[in-house]
């Protein structure tokens, strides 16, 4: 009886110990992939840089054409007589020609259906076992940044996804793991990218669990690696380029009075439709793109040409439109925007068309870029809009009405809805903006918005739940 126990005891005990190697297995390879994709986004991000000024800024002169978001955004064309300068002309040209160039990459060196950004990455998860080529890594990041530093409407978060991906599954690949492990380092790598380049690792890390389903449903597998990768790969970033967040925000932005949830509540419709026009404009163009019988190059560069000519007029479409966030955060407050009156409304309304527009013919058409950046510019332009109609309109009662408030929840009321995000998009607003006051305005818009447009998705990718995943 003493040897059964004896025996026992041990079996429990050598158990105990495969458990345990088999998490610390796991935990010293989300560090490595931490470690290799931190390093990939610094190259990335430092390559981004370097690509903006040498065509955005350096042929185009972005920065002086740019007169940023509203009624300065549209008469600055006529009143500064820029209309015939070269520069303005060059910003037609060059998203078609940045467009052309990562499209001709990848065709040559990568395999289309492996370079599509988010989307390619949830499919390697559900259908390929978490395999993603290794020349993704440098080829989508010299694609990604000939297409947007050229000033193509898109954003650098879709391709640093599938990069960060790519990073996780050939750690993997390397150390010659399972396909389980392989799809969950796949996620934490992807988890990674996204926690470094928005500087926001606890946002990156719920982004590893929680993008793979278009429902509330996650893949908790995930959640410690993605965890541990993403504190790695952000302490890595930031040692390059800093601990501060993306965007400054005013001080004064707080949620202190209940009665803020009915205007919030408007933005949260508001946000749900502006979503859903998001959403169809983009497939529409998509679709027809892909129905049209002419070769990818030829695609790309009518996407490109249709991008510079809405950013002609509009230079601040280019590119990210991080600025137009920055200066969303700003409505109401300078002499830019007073001067304008209620023209600010209908110019943040305007930009919202124009972004969402110009994004779908830069990406819908073959671009390589993502479409994660421009939800949020169009989160953050619906929502100054609306901020910026409260403060006018509301009594006292309901307190000072920041339109940057409303500028950041509707960041992240959109994110949640158009990429089926909720708790990633409540967490990384706070982050890439320092401000941790708005969280609950954040959950009650993102929470109905998300609960609305169930159903809608920008990514094709992502099954309904786990059951409608092949993997489970």
């Amino acid at each position: 009886m003493l040897g059964r126990f004896a025996r026992s005891s041990f079996k429990f005990f050598a158990a105990g110990q495969g458990l345990s190697f088999r998490t610390g297995k796991y935990f010293s390879e989300s560090i490595l992939v931490g470690l290799v994709t931190g390093f990939v986004v610094v190259g990335f991000r430092y390559m981004l840089e370097y690509g903006r000024e040498l065509m955005l800024e350096g042929l185009g002169h972005h920065q002086f054409l740019s007169k940023l978001t509203d009624g300065a955004a549209f008469v600055g064309l006529y009143t500064n007589a820029r209309l015939l300068d070269p520069h303005r002309w060059l910003l037609v040209v060059l998203p078609a020609v940045g467009a052309l160039l990562g499209y001709l990459l990848i065709k040559r060196f990568a395999s289309v259906e492996h370079a599509r950004g988010t989307d390619s990455a949830i499919t390697a998860y559900h259908q390929r076992g978490g395999y993603i080529p290794g020349a993704v890594i440098p080829i989508k990041s010299v694609a990604s940044v000939l297409t947007v530093a050229s000033g193509g409407s898109a954003g650098y978060e879709g391709p640093v996804t599938l990069i960060g991906a790519a990073c996780g599954s050939l750690v993997a690949s390397w150390m010659n793991l399972t396909v389980r492990a392989r799809r969950i380092l796949m996620a934490a790598g992807l988890a990674a990218g996204i926690s470094a380049l928005f500087q926001a690792p606890l946002a990156g890390a719920i982004f590893g669990v929680e993008i793979f389903y278009s429902s509330s449903d996650v893949e908790y597998e995930t959640l410690l690696p993605s965890f541990i990768a993403s504190a790695v790969s952000y302490t890595v970033f930031a040692y390059f380029f800093g601990w501060s967040p993306l965007f400054v925000m005013p001080p004064d932005c707080v949620y202190e009075n209940g009665l803020r949830l009915l205007p919030y509540f408007v933005l949260a419709l508001i946000v749900t439709f502006g979503v859903r026009f998001y959403i169809t404009f983009f497939r529409a163009v998509e679709t027809w793109f892909r129905d049209w019988r002419r070769p990818g190059w030829i695609k790309v560069v009518v996407g490109g040409l249709a991008t510079g000519v809405i950013g002609f007029f509009v230079p601040d479409i280019l590119g990210t439109s991080y600025s137009v966030i920055q200066a969303s955060f700003t409505a109401g407050e300078s002499e830019l925007f007073e001067n304008f009156g209620p023209l600010t409304i209908a110019g943040f309304v305007c930009f919202f068309f124009m972004k969402a527009i110009a994004t779908s013919f830069t990406v819908g058409s073959g671009g390589s870029g993502g479409v994660f950046a421009p939800a949020i510019v169009c989160g953050g332009t619906l929502g100054a809009a609306v901020g910026l109609f409260f403060a006018r309109v509301l009594p006292s009662s309901f307190g000072i009405i920041h339109p940057a408030s409303f500028s950041l929840v509707g960041m992240a009321g959109f994110l949640a809805s158009a990429i089926r995000i909720p708790m990633t998009a409540i967490v990384i607003v706070a982050e890439i903006s320092g401000n941790h006051s708005l969280l609950l305005p954040a959950m009650w818009v993102c929470g109905i918005s998300f609960w609305l447009n169930n159903g809608w998705s920008l990514y094709r990718s992502q099954p309904h739940c786990r059951e409608s995943s092949p993997i489970h």
